[in-house]
Protein backbone atom coordinates (compact mmCIF):
# COMPACT_ATOMS: atom_id res chain seq x y z
CA UNK A 1 0.00 0.00 0.00
CA UNK A 2 1.81 3.18 -1.18
CA UNK A 3 2.46 6.10 1.15
CA UNK A 4 4.53 9.27 1.14
CA UNK A 5 5.17 11.90 3.79
CA UNK A 6 3.74 15.39 3.71
CA UNK A 7 6.36 18.02 2.85
CA UNK A 8 4.77 20.25 5.49
CA UNK A 9 4.95 18.16 8.65
CA UNK A 10 5.78 14.56 7.76
CA UNK A 11 2.22 13.26 8.00
CA UNK A 12 1.98 9.82 6.38
CA UNK A 13 -0.39 10.08 3.41
CA UNK A 14 -1.85 7.22 1.39
CA UNK A 15 -2.33 7.30 -2.36
CA UNK A 16 -3.61 4.92 -5.04
CA UNK A 17 -1.80 4.52 -8.35
CA UNK A 18 -3.74 2.60 -11.02
CA UNK A 19 -3.14 1.94 -14.70
CA UNK A 20 -0.07 1.95 -16.95
CA UNK A 21 2.90 3.88 -15.58
CA UNK A 22 3.47 5.59 -18.95
CA UNK A 23 -0.16 6.55 -19.55
CA UNK A 24 -1.53 10.11 -19.46
CA UNK A 25 -1.73 11.08 -15.79
CA UNK A 26 -4.97 11.96 -13.99
CA UNK A 27 -4.79 12.88 -10.29
CA UNK A 28 -8.07 12.69 -8.39
CA UNK A 29 -8.77 14.81 -5.30
CA UNK A 30 -11.76 13.65 -3.29
CA UNK A 31 -14.39 15.67 -1.47
CA UNK A 32 -14.84 16.15 2.25
CA UNK A 33 -15.24 13.04 4.43
CA UNK A 34 -14.60 10.49 1.66
CA UNK A 35 -11.30 8.98 0.54
CA UNK A 36 -10.04 8.03 -2.90
CA UNK A 37 -12.55 5.15 -2.96
CA UNK A 38 -15.26 7.64 -4.02
CA UNK A 39 -13.66 7.77 -7.49
CA UNK A 40 -14.02 4.05 -8.27
CA UNK A 41 -16.38 4.68 -11.20
CA UNK A 42 -13.81 7.01 -12.78
CA UNK A 43 -10.42 5.60 -11.79
CA UNK A 44 -11.04 1.99 -12.78
CA UNK A 45 -12.54 2.62 -16.24
CA UNK A 46 -9.97 5.28 -17.10
CA UNK A 47 -7.09 3.11 -15.89
CA UNK A 48 -8.41 0.19 -17.94
CA UNK A 49 -8.44 2.42 -21.02
CA UNK A 50 -4.81 3.47 -20.62
CA UNK A 51 -4.71 6.39 -18.20
CA UNK A 52 -2.50 6.44 -15.12
CA UNK A 53 -4.98 7.31 -12.36
CA UNK A 54 -3.59 8.55 -9.04
CA UNK A 55 -5.71 9.38 -6.01
CA UNK A 56 -4.62 11.05 -2.77
CA UNK A 57 -6.29 10.40 0.59
CA UNK A 58 -6.43 13.69 2.47
CA UNK A 59 -4.94 13.59 5.97
CA UNK A 60 -7.46 12.07 8.37
CA UNK A 61 -9.39 10.56 5.44
CA UNK A 62 -9.28 7.15 3.82
CA UNK A 63 -6.05 5.38 4.76
CA UNK A 64 -3.99 8.47 5.54
CA UNK A 65 -2.66 9.22 9.00
CA UNK A 66 -4.91 10.80 11.61
CA UNK A 67 -3.35 14.02 12.83
CA UNK A 68 -4.49 17.11 14.70
CA UNK A 69 -3.27 19.86 12.40
CA UNK A 70 -2.81 20.71 8.75
CA UNK A 71 -6.39 20.93 7.53
CA UNK A 72 -6.10 24.52 6.33
CA UNK A 73 -6.32 24.99 2.58
CA UNK A 74 -2.64 25.90 2.20
CA UNK A 75 -1.46 22.67 3.83
CA UNK A 76 -3.90 20.57 1.84
CA UNK A 77 -2.58 22.21 -1.34
CA UNK A 78 0.99 21.56 -0.22
CA UNK A 79 0.16 17.90 0.41
CA UNK A 80 -1.26 17.62 -3.11
CA UNK A 81 1.77 19.28 -4.65
CA UNK A 82 3.95 16.99 -2.52
CA UNK A 83 2.36 13.97 -4.18
CA UNK A 84 3.02 15.39 -7.66
CA UNK A 85 6.66 15.89 -6.72
CA UNK A 86 7.01 12.55 -4.94
CA UNK A 87 5.87 10.68 -8.05
CA UNK A 88 7.55 13.19 -10.39
CA UNK A 89 4.31 13.55 -12.36
CA UNK A 90 4.10 15.81 -15.41
CA UNK A 91 1.39 16.92 -17.84
CA UNK A 92 -1.15 16.10 -15.13
CA UNK A 93 -4.90 16.51 -15.31
CA UNK A 94 -6.18 17.38 -11.83
CA UNK A 95 -9.76 16.32 -11.07
CA UNK A 96 -11.33 17.54 -7.85
CA UNK A 97 -14.73 17.02 -6.26
CA UNK A 98 -16.34 19.44 -3.80
CA UNK A 99 -13.62 20.59 -1.36
CA UNK A 100 -11.09 19.01 -3.70
CA UNK A 101 -11.87 21.73 -6.23
CA UNK A 102 -10.62 24.41 -3.83
CA UNK A 103 -7.51 22.37 -3.00
CA UNK A 104 -6.70 22.25 -6.71
CA UNK A 105 -7.18 26.00 -7.12
CA UNK A 106 -4.95 26.75 -4.13
CA UNK A 107 -2.34 24.23 -5.26
CA UNK A 108 -2.11 25.91 -8.67
CA UNK A 109 -1.96 29.46 -7.34
CA UNK A 110 0.49 28.48 -4.61
CA UNK A 111 2.80 26.19 -6.58
CA UNK A 112 2.21 27.03 -10.22
CA UNK A 113 1.22 24.79 -13.10
CA UNK A 114 4.57 23.46 -14.28
CA UNK A 115 3.42 19.88 -13.62
CA UNK A 116 -0.24 20.42 -14.54
CA UNK A 117 -1.73 20.83 -18.00
CA UNK A 118 -5.44 21.07 -17.16
CA UNK A 119 -7.95 20.72 -14.33
CA UNK A 120 -11.55 19.62 -13.83
CA UNK A 121 -13.80 20.84 -11.03
CA UNK A 122 -16.59 18.32 -10.44
CA UNK A 123 -19.45 19.57 -8.25
CA UNK A 124 -16.91 21.94 -6.76
CA UNK A 125 -17.48 24.24 -3.82
CA UNK A 126 -15.07 26.74 -5.35
CA UNK A 127 -15.14 29.75 -5.32
CA UNK A 128 -16.97 29.39 -1.98
CA UNK A 129 -20.49 28.80 -0.71
CA UNK A 130 -20.81 31.45 2.03
CA UNK A 131 -22.75 34.67 1.41
CA UNK A 132 -20.49 37.70 1.13
CA UNK A 133 -20.30 41.07 -0.59
CA UNK A 134 -19.01 39.44 -3.78
CA UNK A 135 -21.29 36.40 -3.38
CA UNK A 136 -24.68 37.82 -2.36
CA UNK A 137 -26.56 34.65 -3.34
CA UNK A 138 -24.39 32.43 -1.15
CA UNK A 139 -25.50 30.44 1.87
CA UNK A 140 -26.00 32.33 5.13
CA UNK A 141 -23.06 31.79 7.49
CA UNK A 142 -25.32 31.34 10.52
CA UNK A 143 -27.18 28.56 8.74
CA UNK A 144 -23.89 26.76 8.13
CA UNK A 145 -22.82 27.24 11.74
CA UNK A 146 -26.09 25.73 12.95
CA UNK A 147 -25.67 22.80 10.55
CA UNK A 148 -22.15 22.32 11.89
CA UNK A 149 -23.47 21.98 15.44
CA UNK A 150 -25.86 19.27 14.25
CA UNK A 151 -22.91 17.64 12.53
CA UNK A 152 -20.80 17.68 15.70
CA UNK A 153 -23.56 16.12 17.81
CA UNK A 154 -24.17 13.15 15.49
CA UNK A 155 -22.22 13.06 12.27
CA UNK A 156 -23.44 9.53 11.45
CA UNK A 157 -27.01 10.80 11.36
CA UNK A 158 -25.88 13.90 9.46
CA UNK A 159 -24.41 11.75 6.69
CA UNK A 160 -27.31 9.29 6.61
CA UNK A 161 -29.99 11.98 6.60
CA UNK A 162 -28.22 13.97 3.91
CA UNK A 163 -27.53 11.12 1.50
CA UNK A 164 -30.89 11.41 -0.26
CA UNK A 165 -30.28 15.02 -1.27
CA UNK A 166 -26.57 14.39 -1.88
CA UNK A 167 -27.45 12.03 -4.73
CA UNK A 168 -30.62 13.99 -5.68
CA UNK A 169 -32.58 10.74 -5.53
CA UNK A 170 -35.92 12.48 -6.12
CA UNK A 171 -34.78 13.57 -9.57
CA UNK A 172 -35.26 11.33 -12.63
CA UNK A 173 -32.32 9.19 -13.67
CA UNK A 174 -30.49 9.30 -10.34
CA UNK A 175 -30.64 5.62 -9.45
CA UNK A 176 -28.45 4.66 -6.52
CA UNK A 177 -29.07 1.45 -4.61
CA UNK A 178 -29.79 1.55 -0.87
CA UNK A 179 -26.71 -0.65 -0.43
CA UNK A 180 -24.49 1.92 -2.13
CA UNK A 181 -25.98 4.75 -0.08
CA UNK A 182 -25.12 2.81 3.10
CA UNK A 183 -21.63 2.22 1.77
CA UNK A 184 -21.17 5.94 1.05
CA UNK A 185 -22.18 6.80 4.61
CA UNK A 186 -19.73 4.21 5.93
CA UNK A 187 -16.97 5.76 3.80
CA UNK A 188 -17.70 9.16 5.33
CA UNK A 189 -17.55 7.69 8.81
CA UNK A 190 -14.07 6.34 8.01
CA UNK A 191 -12.76 9.91 8.12
CA UNK A 192 -11.80 10.82 11.67
CA UNK A 193 -13.93 13.07 13.83
CA UNK A 194 -11.10 15.60 13.94
CA UNK A 195 -10.62 15.63 10.17
CA UNK A 196 -14.34 15.84 9.44
CA UNK A 197 -14.84 18.71 11.87
CA UNK A 198 -11.78 20.56 10.56
CA UNK A 199 -12.68 20.41 6.88
CA UNK A 200 -16.24 21.43 7.71
CA UNK A 201 -14.78 24.54 9.30
CA UNK A 202 -12.56 25.17 6.25
CA UNK A 203 -15.60 25.15 3.97
CA UNK A 204 -17.29 27.87 6.02
CA UNK A 205 -14.30 30.21 5.73
CA UNK A 206 -13.25 29.50 2.16
CA UNK A 207 -13.19 32.03 -0.66
CA UNK A 208 -10.90 31.36 -3.63
CA UNK A 209 -12.73 33.71 -5.99
CA UNK A 210 -9.76 36.12 -6.25
CA UNK A 211 -7.52 33.21 -7.29
CA UNK A 212 -9.59 31.86 -10.18
CA UNK A 213 -8.76 34.58 -12.75
CA UNK A 214 -5.06 33.76 -12.34
CA UNK A 215 -5.54 30.22 -13.68
CA UNK A 216 -4.73 30.34 -17.37
CA UNK A 217 -4.79 26.59 -18.01
CA UNK A 218 -7.91 24.89 -19.42
CA UNK A 219 -10.46 24.07 -16.70
CA UNK A 220 -13.53 21.87 -17.11
CA UNK A 221 -16.37 22.80 -14.75
CA UNK A 222 -18.95 20.03 -14.27
CA UNK A 223 -21.96 20.75 -12.12
CA UNK A 224 -25.47 19.46 -11.48
CA UNK A 225 -28.59 21.60 -11.52
CA UNK A 226 -29.85 20.04 -8.28
CA UNK A 227 -26.69 20.19 -6.19
CA UNK A 228 -27.81 21.23 -2.70
CA UNK A 229 -24.33 20.99 -1.17
CA UNK A 230 -22.80 23.39 -3.71
CA UNK A 231 -25.65 25.29 -5.40
CA UNK A 232 -24.88 25.65 -9.10
CA UNK A 233 -25.25 29.42 -9.49
CA UNK A 234 -23.14 30.06 -6.38
CA UNK A 235 -20.31 27.68 -7.26
CA UNK A 236 -20.21 26.08 -10.70
CA UNK A 237 -21.53 29.07 -12.62
CA UNK A 238 -19.33 31.52 -10.74
CA UNK A 239 -16.23 29.38 -11.24
CA UNK A 240 -16.85 29.13 -14.97
CA UNK A 241 -17.38 32.90 -15.19
CA UNK A 242 -14.23 33.75 -13.20
CA UNK A 243 -11.91 31.30 -14.94
CA UNK A 244 -10.32 32.74 -18.11
CA UNK A 245 -10.21 29.39 -19.96
CA UNK A 246 -13.18 27.34 -18.76
CA UNK A 247 -15.59 24.86 -20.30
CA UNK A 248 -18.89 24.47 -18.43
CA UNK A 249 -20.88 21.23 -18.52
CA UNK A 250 -24.27 21.36 -16.81
CA UNK A 251 -25.85 18.07 -15.78
CA UNK A 252 -29.64 18.28 -15.60
CA UNK A 253 -30.99 16.76 -12.38
CA UNK A 254 -27.47 16.11 -11.13
CA UNK A 255 -26.78 16.40 -7.40
CA UNK A 256 -23.51 16.56 -5.50
CA UNK A 257 -22.81 12.86 -6.03
CA UNK A 258 -22.93 12.97 -9.82
CA UNK A 259 -19.66 11.00 -10.00
CA UNK A 260 -21.98 8.07 -9.18
CA UNK A 261 -25.32 9.04 -10.72
CA UNK A 262 -23.77 10.40 -13.92
CA UNK A 263 -20.57 8.34 -13.94
CA UNK A 264 -20.65 7.33 -17.61
CA UNK A 265 -21.32 10.86 -18.81
CA UNK A 266 -18.63 12.26 -16.53
CA UNK A 267 -16.09 9.76 -17.84
CA UNK A 268 -16.97 10.67 -21.43
CA UNK A 269 -16.59 14.37 -20.67
CA UNK A 270 -13.28 13.84 -18.89
CA UNK A 271 -11.89 11.79 -21.79
CA UNK A 272 -12.98 14.42 -24.30
CA UNK A 273 -11.50 17.20 -22.19
CA UNK A 274 -8.19 15.40 -21.73
CA UNK A 275 -7.79 14.74 -25.45
CA UNK A 276 -8.86 18.14 -26.77
CA UNK A 277 -7.96 20.76 -24.15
Amino acid sequence: MPYFTSPVDGTRLHYADYGPAEGPVVVFVHGAYFGTEMWEFQMLPLAESGYRCVGLDRRGHGRSEDVWGGFDLDTQADDLNGLLEHLDLEEVTLVGHSLGSAEIVRCLTRHGADRVSRAALVAGIAPGVVRSADNPDGVDLEFLRAAHEVFRRDRAAFYANGAHDYFALDEPGNEVSPAYVRYAVDCCMASTARAANAVNTVVRGMNVAPELPALGLPVLVVHGTHDTSAPFEVTGRRSADLLPNSTLKIYDNGGHGLYVTHADRLNTDLREFMTTA
